[in-house]
């Protein structure tokens, strides 16, 4: 940053196909959607390479079409973005990066951010969908990469009661990779399926999942075993059994990821934003 010079927060909201990245986090010698945008970022604010904060780091094959990150920039930096143009810094922003990033990556909006927001720690719920065929007729190659394509047929009322048996607030260490002084605690406020009956996911069982925040691996886990209960090849006992682990187990088969997206993060109005990411990080560091 220039010294003296006011920062400004940028908000960003952003899609990606997530079948060709390693994930969203930087990692040596590895394409990511993190290291993809701030190698765009690098190309369009000049003097230096802005890092990237993100609402949630998704794994390998996740796709999202309501992510969001944030950057800090240099008040001149933002004001700088238009040159010559008439369009707005927020306008130029999206133009610009947009020209610089790859097709299975997309900024959509650009925008100042409130004061104190963040985008992780600000968050109150990030909305995840998974996508299943579980029928020939419903399975299109156009789709097979956002689709999982079931071997057997589900049950929507099996699903549905097992789904329901996980919502809450508990603890998900069964479902969860485990990282050193991090909590597997979490409310899991929306667990549910149905299967579509229009548009273009017609035919298709999905599955919605909301929760205050997730931990590593957990929505793939409870995917996964959900649908083995869904599928007939376990039953809600074994479960609820499986559920009580004090640990990750591996009597769950996580659910391939490409199947998983992230499609919204929802925070509070922006005169809470500042004191939703101050408790959180509070809790967070409890944990």
């Amino acid at each position: 940053m220039t010294t003296g010079t006011p920062d400004v927060r940028v908000r960003l909201d952003l899609s990606y196909d997530g079948t060709d990245f390693s994930g969203w986090a930087v990692q040596p010698r590895l394409r990511t959607v993190q290291g993809v945008v701030e190698e765009g970022l690098a190309r369009i604010v000049r003097g230096h390479r802005p890092r990237l904060t993100v609402a949630g780091r998704t794994d390998a094959g996740v796709h999202a079409s309501g992510q969001v990150a944030h950057l800090d920039l240099t008040a001149s930096a933002w004001a700088a973005l238009p040159g010559r143009s008439v369009r707005t810094p927020e306008a130029a922003f999206v133009d610009r990066l947009g020209g610089v990033l790859p097709g299975d990556v997309l900024v959509r909006r650009a925008s100042l951010a409130p004061e104190g927001f963040d985008a992780r720690f600000s968050a109150v719920e990030r909305r995840y969908s998974y996508r299943v065929s579980d029928r020939p007729e419903t399975r299109d190659p156009l789709t097979r990469r956002t689709v999982l394509w079931a071997k057997n047929p589900l049950d929507l009322a099996l699903l549905t009661e097992a789904s329901d048996a996980l919502t809450g607030l508990r603890d998900f260490a069964a479902f969860c990779r485990s990282r050193e002084g991090s909590t597997t605690i979490r409310t899991l406020l929306e667990f549910s399926w149905r299967r579509e009956d229009r548009g273009p996911d017609a035919g298709l069982v999905v599955a919605t999942v909301r929760a205050d925040a997730f931990c590593h691996s957990m929505v793939r886990s409870l995917v996964g075993a959900v649908l083995a209960v869904g599928e007939g090849r376990r039953d809600l006992c074994w479960l609820m059994e499986v559920a009580e682990s004090p640990r990750r187990t591996p009597r769950i088969s996580v659910a391939a990821p490409h199947g998983l997206t992230l499609e919204e993060v929802v925070y509070p109005p922006d005169n809470e934003v500042a004191s939703r990411a101050e408790s959180t990080r509070a809790r967070r560091a409890l944990d």
